[in-house]
């Protein structure tokens, strides 16, 4: 005898899709348009750990870190209209870093949708919005479709490049009752595999090639081992602007900074790019305003990426559509196939000219004061294991260059949409994430204060991360450049800062002030040991920081 399934609601379907999907972390403000997925959250917390917080834009940051650091969805839910808008820059910044994000939203009630009556929340065609920030979003029509299109939410965000999607559903339909026959999880389909005739062509200008080298992007961090291997097969250097950092550190003899790649790049021949849109030779050394379709420079440029349309965007000699994992294994197998015919390197040599390298734009990387020396007394007290974020700010863009990832995923970055103030809410994210692991945050004193307010979240949740915050007064690179483009026309880059002990205190939060590398050296480690948000403030003298954008953006 068949068994009668019991009616709920909306938000209760879409709980239970997510339920079946794996989640167990959903981080979210709520509002009228979603009591009932909350409702539904607050009857599954057995099952789903809810984190709130004190600002839709944090919400999506949240999960955004959950996912860049994990490779697992992160799960947000805020309110429609200027919840969404809130939440747009964390949409728009996992669309960068091809982070998977899932966004449950809520919208007018059905009978006012197009009409433009002016309801609570309404904008004009808020789907037709989010599909232009995420890489897919559906509305949810009926309680019983939700199983199957949470689902489909799954799929789209996992299959080929990852990225966010979003749901939305009605207030109404949220709210209604009906039978929705519950899913099994989302099944992926299996990654594309490489074509045979464009793995031989790949292998074949690798083999042949005297100095090549291996970029990585945020679409090789899973396939750490085969980048590794292919790395020592070809005595190939690797590096990476941002998301690609940590899949091999650049203290191994084969990492390289994107500095000392920059040093050895006039004598490399072919580039291997993974999982990457070579920002470095295509606009940080190439010039920011010209848009290249090829490679600069003639050199040959060999890619495996996941999206068939990174093809088109920059053309390859030897194009490989596939996942970096099974794309890099095909191209191991082919090149020790082929090996035997080719040129031989001298493996020693090459090195040799690594550590050459290496030496000589450190004595430069090490005059960008004092931001390389705050970054090695974090990267001293953290473990090798730990996450360090970045932010718009004069360390953040140091780090570039001058932070040593030593595992995937620790550096977690803000991609190309460079969004200010991402970086503490996102920290928290990846603490809630990886609980048993340290997370450092760097920012800036104008980014901080764009979440400043989530020091309430971290204190009601019990998450723990060092935020260690850089105080020169000012948007620092703002200020900069108006005082060396500009003649010292300031206008809006200076900034009144509050006492940033005093402001920890009153969130009941633990607080030190530095003024100096060893002065931070000697209170992170009894920071990182608290497990609790600690703040450190480091006070920065206006206008003494050295610019790091000559190594960031050197002359072509």
């Amino acid at each position: 005898m068949l068994q009668v399934r019991d009616a709920v609601s909306g938000g209760r379907a879409i709980v239970d899709a997510l339920i079946a999907n794996g989640v167990d972390t959903v981080f979210g403000l709520p509002g009228a348009q979603t009591y009932p997925f909350f409702d539904a959250l607050a009857l599954s917390t057995d099952r789903i750990r809810t984190y709130g917080a004190r600002h839709e834009q944090a919400s999506g940051y949240m999960a955004f870190g959950y996912a860049r650091s994990t490779g697992r969805p992160g799960v947000f839910s805020v309110v429609p209209g200027p919840g969404v808008l809130n939440a747009g820059a964390a949409l728009i910044t996992a669309l960068g870093c091809c982070a998977p994000v899932l966004l449950i939203t809520g919208n007018v009630p059905s009978t006012f949708e197009g009409r433009g009556r002016g309801h609570l929340h309404e904008i004009p065609d808020q789907l037709g919005l989010l599909r232009r920030m995420t890489k897919w979003s559906a509305r949810i029509e009926r309680v019983e479709d939700a199983p199957a299109l949470v689902n489909q939410a799954f799929r789209e965000m996992l299959t080929g490049r990852p990225g966010p999607v979003a749901l939305e559903m009605a207030w109404d339909t949220m709210a209604a009752t009906a039978v929705a026959e519950p899913l099994a999880a989302a099944t992926l389909p299996p990654p594309t595999e490489p074509e045979a005739a464009a793995i031989e062509a790949a292998a074949r200008l690798l083999v042949a090639a005297r100095r090549p080298m291996i970029m990585t992007g945020s679409g090789a961090q899973h396939a750490a081992d085969e980048v590794r291997a292919l790395a020592a097969l070809l005595d190939a250097p690797v590096t990476a602007l941002r998301g690609g950092r940590g899949i091999v550190s650049e203290s191994e003899p084969l990492g390289l900074s994107s500095a000392v790649a920059h040093h050895l790049y006039p004598d490399t021949d072919v580039v291997l790019g993974i999982g990457t849109r070579l920002e470095l030779p295509t606009m940080r050394w190439a010039g920011m305003m010209a848009y290249h379709d090829h490679l600069p420079g003639g050199r040959k440029l060999v890619r495996i990426d996941i999206d068939p349309e990174e093809m088109v965007r920059l053309k390859a000699d030897a194009p490989i559509v596939a996942d970096a994992r099974g794309g890099a294994r095909a191209l191991i197998d082919a090149i020790r196939r082929l090996a035997a015919d080719g040129p031989k390197r001298d493996g020693n040599a090459i090195r040799d000219e690594i550590r050459a390298a290496k030496a000589a734009v450190e004595a430069e990387i090490a005059k960008v004061q004092p931001e390389v020396d705050y970054l090695r007394a974090i990267r001293a007290a953290l473990p090798d294991d730990g996450f360090f974020l970045t932010e718009l700010c004069q360390a953040g863009f140091a780090s570039y260059f001058a932070w040593d990832a030593r595992q995937p995923r620790t550096y977690v970055s803000e991609g190309y949409q460079g969004t200010l103030g991402y970086g503490f809410p996102t920290a928290l994210g990846v603490k809630v994430a990886n609980p048993n692991r340290k997370v450092v945050a760097v920012c800036g004193d104008g980014g901080f204060m764009f979440g400043v307010q989530e020091l309430a979240t971290a204190v009601q949740e019990g998450i723990g991360v060092v935020v260690v915050v850089f105080d020169n007064g000012a948007y620092g690179n703002v200020r900069r450049d108006q005082r060396t483009r500009f003649e010292g026309r300031f206008i809006a880059s200076e900034l009144r800062n509050p006492d940033f002990l005093k402001l920890a205190s009153a969130f009941g939060i633990e607080a030190h002030s530095v003024r100096s590398p060893t002065e931070l050296s000697s209170v992170l480690p009894a920071a990182l040991a608290a497990e609790q948000t600690v703040i450190v403030h480091v006070a920065v003298p206006p206008d003494s920081e050295a610019s790091p954008w000559p190594f960031i953006h050197p002359a072509p």
